[in-house]
């Protein structure tokens, strides 16, 4: 048993090594892999080799020279028979060397200065393969060997350890009476399994502060009381552990008996194998003994009286008890009042009908049940009620349960650390707690969510909630001054606001691992681990999206959410924003580009097009032979000749254009020439100006073109805005021109060039309309 505590201990040692080396170094383990010799080119960069459980018998000189890098080499359960420490000379860093377990018969050469942990132990070493030379000039943390004979047993004098192993289970040839002296502060003894070979009453220790003795001799056991009862005042020993050992119970308890008169305070034994009960319960200690640690109890004997072992550990006069991993059944309390202040049952059969209504347990402070068979969570809060003092409970990996009753939870009103994990506690666990609990452990049970209708937990600033069922962040409206949160593995998607608003005191938060979903709540979690005052444990490598789908596995950090799609005002505001800018762009562009009036003249276009279009299959009348007349001011006749008729008329054949200058006929009268002009044309142009308003002449023209439109019921007047005209200068007598301005379209002439072609295409449209050929007219 002593060889399994240390190959455990070496486990822990690596791994702990292992895991603080992997990040700048390299592990490359060969355990279990059938080799016979190192393996060849290894890279440089290993720092832990790990070749454990092959065929190795020897080890050369080269096999370490290209790994300057290396801290821990283990070689255990191999076949080396021998080994030379020089070999390691170009090893600077190596720390750990495990060589236990082979055939080793010789040690040689000088260890590296930088070694630390050297194992030794398990081999077929005949004595001690130690020098002065090496013992002097070597400071290790660990030191494990063992051997057949303790010829060389002077060396372990000088030998500079914090923990030294001995494994003397194959000890021969021992002669009693020498004096075995050890500097160590932790020494741990493997004794000799050959009963005539007695070492407990030689051993002897300088400043050692922790012993460990394996596998005592049956016979032996007179021996152990009369060693405990030689450490008085004056020694340093004050720890004392006992491992895989057969004793009776008598022998038990003259142990209690002898450790509590020695310098020892705490005892642990691991591992007992209970031969026979032959004597009855042991009621008190030497109040020097401060604990006892009793685990993994065997027993060997068909005559077990639990009550005998309830009543011994119950009523020890010490401060701390611990019995795990024993079958104890039940727990009794003490008779008296008890000095216990740490009470340890982890891993026991004990139910929760034990210690009700118990007072003698006033100075408790510590109460461990983990890993039991306790079921109601009611009475389970009724054990502590008269324990006055506790402050720390540990029931999980039990069955607990709690249901509303009309029994209500009564604990301990000091009690303010409390372990409910792994447990089947629902919801209703939070009607049945502490009310000043500041420390809560609910990990692994069966709760979907925190109810609302609960006391107040004020003084709660830790709780652990993870791996339940949570299907949202619970809120702090009754733990005001909560400060550390662990929701890990859960039902938790996004659902963050009542978090966010309720839990304003928070300093650490474990959330990571749970199916996030990355919508807009979550943009809230993502930014708190920017704010330093709270710490987002695990982030960002276990905080992944699971929802949507597109998203499912990709850190939170990575996922980009934006203000504005989370913000409906935001959203609003910008949008509106932005259509205001559009607004105004498209206003400014209008003004500064005109576009009103090419929108205008695009619509006059459409319309001319459209009538044009019903009234294609018209026929027109043989009297019409131009496509138009104009009228127009004197004043204004340089515009005419010079841009309106050379831009209708400039294609040959296109328009024809009736101006009274050119077209009146000779000797008729200007009003008969007007009216006959207008009858003979398709449309009426008017050039109006001020100066149009002016002329009699055009008033008569527009008159008759007028006439003729309401008779003829046709659309027929052009109307052609040269110049503004104010309404105070039109005459009143131009009442009709008044009305034709204010109910008809008109094209305004633009100052502006650019916008010329458009008006010309506009006007072209307006009078293109196929005319009765004069030639074919003539042969008529």
């Amino acid at each position: 048993m002593s060889a399994t505590n240390n190959f455990l201990s070496l486990c822990i040692f690596a791994i702990t090594f292992w895991n603080s080396t992997a990040e700048s170094g390299l592990v490359a383990n060969y355990s279990k892999s059938s080799l016979f010799t190192v393996p060849k080119h290894l890279p440089t960069q290993t720092t832990v080799l790990d070749l454990s459980s092959n065929s190795i018998s020897k080890l050369e000189s080269s096999d370490f020279r290209s790994l300057p890098n290396l801290q821990v080499l283990i070689l255990t359960h191999n076949s080396i028979t021998e080994i030379d420490l020089g070999i390691f000379q170009h090893n600077d860093v190596l720390e750990h060397l495990d060589v236990s377990h082979n055939t080793l018969r010789s040690v040689s050469g000088f260890p590296t200065k930088s070694l630390k942990h050297v194992d030794l132990a398990y081999n077929d070493f005949s004595a001690m393969p130690l020098f002065t030379e090496f013992t002097k000039t070597t400071k290790l943390n660990y030191f494990g060997i063992s051997a057949r004979k303790l010829s060389s047993v002077e060396a372990l004098v000088h030998l500079q350890v914090d923990t030294l192993f001995l494994g003397l289970e194959d000890l021969d040839g021992y002669k009693a009476g020498r004096l075995l002296v050890f500097n160590a502060k932790t020494v741990r003894i493997v004794l000799p399994q050959n009963v005539n070979i007695r070492i407990l009453l030689d051993l002897r220790f300088n400043g050692t502060e922790s012993l460990e003795l394996s596998k005592i001799p049956l016979e032996q056991m007179e021996d152990l009381g009369t060693f405990l009862r030689r450490l008085d005042e004056k020694s340093t020993l004050l720890n004392l552990t006992i491992i895989d050992t057969k004793l009776s119970w008598k022998d038990l308890i003259d142990v209690f008996k002898a450790v509590g008169k020695s310098s020892i305070n705490h005892l642990t034994v691991s591992y007992p194998t209970i031969t026979e009960f032959n004597d009855g319960a042991f009621k008190n200690a030497d109040p020097a003994l401060k604990s006892v640690t009793v685990q993994y109890i065997l027993s060997d004997t068909t005559r077990f009286d639990q009550n005998i072992v309830f009543l011994t550990f119950s009523n020890l006069n010490i401060d701390s008890l611990t019995v795990s991993d024993a079958d104890i059944l039940y727990i009794y309390c003490p008779e008296t009042p008890s000095r216990f202040k740490y009470l340890s049952y982890k891993n026991n059969t004990l139910t929760d009908n034990m210690l009700q209504g118990c007072k003698n347990l006033t100075m408790l402070r510590t109460l461990i049940l983990q890993k039991n068979r306790l079921e109601d969570l009611t009475k389970v809060s009724l054990m502590t009620t008269s324990m006055t003092s506790l402050k720390s409970m540990d029931v999980s990996q039990n069955r607990l349960y709690y249901k509303d009753s009309e029994i209500k939870c009564n604990w301990g009103e000091h009690i303010i650390k409390l372990n409910l994990s792994s447990n089947k506690l629902t919801d209703s666990v939070f009607r049945c707690l502490p009310n000043n609990i500041q420390m809560l452990d609910l990990q692994s049970n069966q709760i979907s969510a925190v109810p609302k209708e609960i006391i107040e937990l004020t003084a709660l600033k830790e709780l652990n909630l993870a791996s339940n069922r949570l299907n949202a962040f619970p809120g702090c409206g009754n733990f005001k001054n909560l400060q550390a949160l662990n929701v890990e593995n859960n039902f938790v998607l996004d659902q963050f606001s009542e978090f966010f608003q309720t839990c304003q005191n928070i300093r650490r938060l474990k959330a990571g691992r749970n199916p996030f979903g990355c919508h807009c709540e979550l943009r809230q979690l993502i930014n708190l681990q920017k704010e330093e005052s709270v710490a987002l444990v695990g982030w960002p490598d276990i905080y992944m999206c699971e929802y949507p789908s597109d998203l499912r596995g990709t850190l939170l950090k990575n996922v980009r959410i934006s203000e504005l799609q989370c913000n409906v005002a935001l959203l609003i505001t910008v949008v509106l924003a932005v259509l205001l800018f559009v607004i105004a762009v498209v206003a400014f562009l209008c003004i500064r580009f005109d576009v009103p009036w090419y929108f205008k003249m695009l619509c006059r276009w459409s319309q001319v097009k459209h009538r044009i279009w019903k009234k294609k299959s018209e026929e027109i009348p043989e009297s019409i032979q131009y496509h138009a007349f104009v009228s127009y001011s004197e004043h204004d006749a340089n515009w005419v000749k010079t841009e309106l008729i050379p831009n209708l008329e400039k294609e040959e054949g296109s328009l024809r254009i009736c101006q009274h200058e050119r077209n009146f006929i000779p000797g008729k009268s200007i009003m008969e020439n007007i009216i006959d002009c207008i009858e003979k044309s398709y449309k009426s142009i008017f050039v109006l100006s001020p100066n149009f308003v002016q002329s009699e002449w055009c008033h008569y023209e527009l008159y008759f073109a007028h006439h003729k439109l309401f008779s003829e019921n046709a659309d027929g007047l052009i109307l052609i805005l040269l110049e503004s005209i104010p309404a105070y200068i039109i005459p009143a007598r131009y009442y009709k021109l008044k009305a034709l301005m204010a109910k008809r379209t008109y094209l305004e002439w633009p100052e502006d060039k650019r916008k010329h072609p458009f008006f010309w295409t506009n006007l072209r449209a307006a009078l293109q309309i196929k005319l009765p050929n004069p030639e074919e007219m003539k042969e008529l």
